[in-house]
Parts: C-alpha cells; structure tokens; sequence
C-alpha cells in the first residue's frame, strides 16, 4: 500500500509549508463556521481545503514552488511588522528624492540635512 502511495505522489509537489498553512486555514474556518452556523465559512473552509489538496497533487512543480516563495515573502514581510512598530518610536525613515532608497534617522534631532548612501544626493528633513 505505502509503494502505492509513493508511486501515485511520483512526480507530483507533495505538502510544503504552505500547504499545511492551508489546510490549518480551513480546518479553523470549518470549526468556525459549525459555531457561527454560517453557511459562507463552510464553503469558503471547502475550497481552501480543495485548493491545498489540488496544489499537494499537482504534476506542475514550477507554478507550485512559485506560489510557495511567495507564500515565504509574505510571511517575511508580516514577521517583521513588530519590529517596524517599535522602530517608529526611536526613528524616522526618509526616501531619497533621488533614487527612493529608504533613510533611517534617530528621531528628535530636529532639522537635519541627510545624504543618501546610495546615490549621495542631500536633501533635509525634520525627525
């Protein structure tokens, strides 16, 4: 039965992070949706359920890994919300009026004049 199986997965993605993310999803939304009686939930925990099986068996690797790194640069991008919060308190961030690459200054050093790294361009601003 396992050769089965193994031979049935050949060639197919399989469960990544994502995948699990997925059906933890839908199984939360279908435990929801059983408390709220809510019809949507149901239905909505379903084709998440039917989309993570659909990305598990897919024979199309190169779309699968796609939507997995962007999966991983999203939860980058959320993990570091926190850390951008408590940032804001002690800095500021400027954009260069040159290129656009983001300046981070100490806050309450009143008006100050900042030279980008990147481009050397000079402009001012106020933390």
């Amino acid at each position: 039965m396992r050769q089965k199986l193994a031979r049935f997965m050949y060639g197919r993605y399989g469960v990544d992070k994502f995948c699990r993310t997925l059906v933890t999803t839908a199984l939360i939304l279908l435990v929801i949706s059983t408390f709220a009686r809510s019809n949507l939930l149901y239905f909505l925990s379903l084709g998440v359920l039917v989309y993570s099986y659909y990305r598990a068996f897919s024979k199309n690797i190169q779309a699968r890994y796609k939507e997995a790194m962007g999966y991983e640069r999203l939860k980058g991008r959320v993990k570091r919300i926190p850390q951008r919060i408590r940032e804001m308190r002690t800095h500021k961030i400027f954009r260069c009026t040159g290129c656009g690459q983001k300046i981070r200054i100490p806050r309450h050093k009143g008006n100050v004049e900042i030279t980008c790294p990147k481009c050397k361009n000079v402009f001012r601003g106020r933390t």
